[in-house]
């Protein structure tokens, strides 16, 4: 079965968005610390102390879909318990 062209859209939408984002993310933290804090590149990046607060909540909200994820399908796969007369 061969993805459609949308799909192929979507997929290199992804994988190109995950690249920028990869690429700034390194700039930010791995680059930024060794120029100098008055020099212009600076505003276009966010405060450092965010390098340490996006990730520790996008984490966190990643184990709260996952856990979201597994009590729904733990609720609907569970089998009724038969009343004793």
């Amino acid at each position: 079965m061969m993805a459609t062209a949308t799909d192929q859209v979507v997929g290199y939408g992804l994988v190109a968005f995950s690249l920028i984002l990869f690429a700034y993310y390194t700039v930010w933290i791995i680059v930024l610390p060794f120029i100098e804090s008055d020099h212009i590149i600076h505003k276009y990046f966010l405060p450092r102390e965010y390098s340490v607060i996006i990730p520790v909540a996008a984490g966190l909200l990643l184990l709260l879909f996952i856990g979201v994820f597994i009590a729904i399908v733990a609720w609907k796969n569970r089998k009724p318990t038969k009343k004793s007369a």
